[in-house]
This record gives structure tokens, sequence and C-alpha cells, in this order.
């Protein structure tokens, strides 16, 4: 496992963080040995961030659960403020109300990382003014070591980055095989900020595997995203690789993250990712793959608000 520093947090993070979507059956049942079982895995792996959220099912809970067997040395990253698929609460009182819940199930006095979850849903102005109050007013009482926000849209993070002084961002699906926008867009930002860049959805939600050559349509990406990923995975096929290998091993060693984060609850599925952040690209296969590749601003997906998405991609401006 590779070691890198989390901004200016003074954390030093695995490549690869554990996400606990699937763990918390966000997806589908999970029997909770299996649950458990991926924990130990991921933490043996050399994985020392758990990024969960109280939006994951009952991972919370299952964490809570086993939790005080880890090693004192792992890293817990929760979020708040989604509540559910389509129901947002970024008010100062939901924020404290939901970290405290958040506390309880976990059964600690305070997370490693506390950030708002999927902040493009909702309009701006507040979370970058109360709800970020509310934020330095957890942390400075010791509720959360570090803060931060999440979310989709490119000129939504950029506004975090540049106006407010959360510790860390995480961006989801734009360091990927299809779309490196975060190494391009954010990491020059983040960089010079200080401020700790996750990355997330390294298989662009699913689409960036085998499967996504049955798929007729997505819920979230776009068509002409999803068009792009097959076109890749076809190439892929040809020269008998694992689209999803190669996408992990993209997002591992060529995106400037600080760490990553693979959600699964298959042992083998982790061991997998691993492997990715060590074994070598075969650059003719890469160079062949990114042919399939879209300019940046037609592979933006449909996300939250519209005023939320609104970039100049000419001048690298939000409007």
């Amino acid at each position: 496992m590779e070691y890198r520093p989390l901004g200016d947090t003074g954390l030093e993070v695995s490549a690869i963080s554990f996400g606990t979507a699937p763990l918390g059956q966000l997806f589908g049942p999970v029997p909770f040995e299996r649950a458990r079982d991926a924990v130990f895995a991921a933490v043996d792996l050399g994985m020392n961030l758990v990024d969960t959220s109280s939006y994951y099912g009952d991972a919370e809970d299952r964490l809570g659960r086993i939790i005080g067997d880890l090693p004192d040395d792992v890293l817990i990253a929760t979020k708040g403020g989604r509540l559910g698929w389509d129901t947002f609460d970024f008010s100062p009182a939901g924020i404290r109300a939901g970290l405290e819940a958040s506390l309880a199930r976990l059964g600690r006095d305070y997370v490693d990382i506390f950030q708002l979850h999927d902040i493009d849903f909702v309009p701006l102005g507040p979370v970058l003014h109360d709800a970020y109050a509310e934020l330095l007013q957890l942390r400075e009482e010791g509720k959360c070591r570090f803060i931060g926000m999440t979310g989709y849209s490119l000129p939504t993070t950029r506004r975090v980055l540049l106006e407010t002084d959360v510790d860390v961002v995480l961006n989801y699906s734009h360091g990927t095989l299809l779309d490196n926008s975060l190494s391009d867009e954010l990491a020059p930002i983040a960089r010079e900020r200080g401020t700790g860049l996750i990355n997330a959805a390294a298989v662009s939600l699913g689409i960036l595997t085998p499967g996504v050559l049955r798929m007729e349509q997505h819920n979230i990406a776009s068509d002409i995203s999803l068009h792009a990923a097959q076109s890749m995975a076809r190439t892929a096929e040809r020269h008998g690789a694992d689209i999803a290998f190669v996408a992990n091993q993209y997002a591992l060693q060529r995106v400037q993250s600080d760490t990553t984060v693979i959600g699964s609850t298959s042992i083998d599925h982790l061991t997998a990712a691993v492997s990715a952040l060590t074994t070598p690209i075969d650059e003719e296969l890469l160079a062949e793959l990114l042919e399939s590749r879209l300019p940046v601003d037609a592979q933006q997906w449909d996300v939250g608000l519209p005023e939320n998405n609104v970039w100049d991609w000419r001048d690298g401006e939000t409007a």
C-alpha cells in the first residue's frame, strides 16, 4: 500500500480508502459477517481510511458494532446532510443533529473527518456560509478533527475550494478513464490551498465495468458517457483486459488525488484494487482506451441544481 499526505491535515492516508455504501446495503442485502470480513480485509490490505455516511443505509450502525476491534490508527470519515435520494438538510441545526446521531451509531465521541454530503442539490449560498460556519464550530468543539464537503459538480467543488477553508473535499466520477478533470481543474487549486483531495467512483458508478455492455441507460450517468464507456469496454474486451481493473489502475496511478475511495464487500474486488495500484499500466491499451474519451464539457452529467453546474469551459471560470 502507498500512503500520501491528505492536504495539509498532517494525516497520511492510504492511496485506497474503503467505501462503505455497499456495506450499508445501499445496493442490496449484505450479510453482516460478510460486511465485517470486508472491513477487516480492507484494513489488512493497508487501507487506513474508512469512508461512510449517514445516507449509506445501516453502514454506520454496522461499523459501530466492529469499530472497537479496528486498529487505533484507522481513520473514520463520515458525512451528513443528505437524508435520502432527494432529501437534504444542511441547516446548522440539521448538520449538528446529524453528526450527533452518526457519533451515536458509530459509538464514538468524534470522527476524524466530517463532510457535508452531495451539496450540489441545494442552493450553495447558505451551505458556503451558515453550514460552513457550523462545520467550523463542530471542529472547534472536537466533534470532528477535520471538515469538508462532497459532490459531483466541478464548479461546485471549485467554489468550495475557493470560498471556504475546509480541510478536504471529495469529488466523484471526475478522476476516471472517462473524465480526468479532477486532476486538470481541481487538483491545482487544492494543492495551492493545502486542501486534501479525495477521488471517488473510479469506475464511474459502474459504467466502467464489463456489465456496461448490457446497459441501455444509467440512472445518473449521461447517455454520452455511457456510450463512451461502452466503447472503452469493447476495446478492453478485444485486448482480453478487464475494463474495471484498468479503470482502477488509471484512477490510482494517474489521477492527482490524495486517496481514491473503493467501495465493495467483495474481498476479491478489494484485493484486485490493491493490485491495480502497483501493476504497471499497459500503455498501448491505455492510449487506445483514451481515444474514446470525449471533451470534458461533453462528459458532464446532469447532477444537482442546474445553477450549480454552470461553468465556462473556455476560461475555467464559473458563470
